[in-house]
């Protein structure tokens, strides 16, 4: 009777640990959703900023490269939620629950019974 209970603990143990990770794993994709959003926010705020300070400066298309210029405000303003996003794509994949095998454990309690 000690088996059962002990097979259907860990069963229990498990299904809570998934729940718990699948969970958390929701939580980590919220954050890199909402991570997404503020950054798109950021660099059209920036852009926008950009765009007035070099119109008032009296800048044209003809002075600098237009390209460049947003390349550079993208990767100043997107790199820190692009490494956020890669800390938490990484905590999903360490986020991994062990199923139990309790095939496993039948056998090792019949060789020590048998042993």
């Amino acid at each position: 009777m000690g088996q059962l209970v002990s097979d259907v603990t860990k069963i229990l143990d498990y299904n809570n640990a998934k729940k718990d990770a699948e969970n958390q794993r929701q939580k980590i994709l919220a954050q890199i959703a909402s991570d997404e959003k503020n950054k798109v926010n950021l660099i059209k705020k920036v852009l926008s900023t950009q765009r007035a300070k070099y119109g008032a400066d009296g800048n044209s298309g003809d002075s600098f490269s237009e390209n460049a210029v947003l390349k550079r405000l993208r990767n100043e303003t997107a790199q820190p939620y692009d490494d956020k996003k890669q800390e938490n794509i990484e905590k999903i994949r360490k986020n991994k629950i062990k199923k139990p095998n309790l095939i496993k454990n039948w056998l090792a309690k019949l060789d020590d019974i048998a042993g």
